[in-house]
């Protein structure tokens, strides 16, 4: 056998795993590698601060959860303290934490004005932090580390909070969110991406995760499909239903 077809099937050998990766994929190719030979959370994300926005219901309430279970002290946001205060009753039961390692700290992301006196009681309390939710205007400062997160649909109450053509009426009616991934899924590759400085990931099963692809590399085929599947999306939220339950169906077998 020549070297030329030698390396001919190695191409193509490599091509197929590549390809069957992406199949059984629910995240992009560079964080399937890093939750396969990368760094654990486990090992990294320890003796930190994390300010978790959006804390009491969804990707954030869970966040906290699985960080709590790392021993990672934690600042909750929301701007219902009710379910702030749930969020770390269930923290101290069932993660490694005291009372003085979670702060509740009511916020509401759009008044502006209140982001300073925030920060500084997070700062006061702990002398540091780790912020979920930064952009990319800190980039330009030494030593952080900016991950940004694209997840595709997970399961949560964001559909059941949805409002309506009325004007603060919402949907009320979350569906069958059974196609979607698991929250607690969507929050373990996060935390993967964030012990390895990951800096874009996307976090999605089957289809969503494949037009996210077709968006990189075919963007005029990915806007026309878009076009096509919101005219949908909308008509399932007036008829009370999941946006886009009607037409996906689970592709593969859920995470737990």
């Amino acid at each position: 056998m020549s070297w030329e077809l030698l390396l001919g099937l190695c191409a193509l050998l490599l091509l197929v795993v590549q390809l069957l990766r992406f199949l059984r994929a629910d995240g992009d190719l560079t964080l399937m590698w890093a939750e396969w030979q990368g760094r654990r959370p486990e090992w990294e994300l320890t003796d930190m601060v994390v300010w978790v926005t959006g804390a009491s219901s969804g990707i954030g309430e869970e966040l906290a959860y699985q960080l709590s279970k790392l021993g990672v002290s934690l600042v909750l946001s929301a701007r219902r303290v009710d379910e702030l205060e749930r969020v770390k009753r269930k923290c101290l039961e069932n993660g490694n934490l005291k009372g003085k390692d979670i702060l509740v700290l009511p916020l509401d992301l759009t008044n502006t004005s209140s982001h300073e006196v925030a920060t500084k009681a997070v700062l006061q309390e702990f002398g540091k932090g780790f912020f979920n939710g930064l952009r990319s205007e800190l980039g330009a400062y030494p030593g952080i580390t900016i991950s940004n997160i694209c997840p595709g649909p997970v399961q949560s109450n964001i559909v059941k909070n949805a409002l309506t053509e009325e004007v603060m009426k919402s949907v009320g009616n979350d569906g069958d969110q059974s196609y979607k991934m698991a929250t607690s899924r969507c929050v373990r590759l996060m935390l993967i991406s964030m012990a390895n400085d990951l800096k874009e990931v996307w976090i999605s099963d089957h289809p969503f995760l494949l037009l996210a692809y077709l968006g990189q590399y075919m963007p005029t085929l990915t806007w026309w499909l878009s076009s096509k599947l919101g005219k949908r999306r909308i008509e399932n939220f007036r008829s009370g239903m999941d946006a886009d339950f009607s037409y996906f169906k689970p592709l593969k077998k859920k995470h737990d």
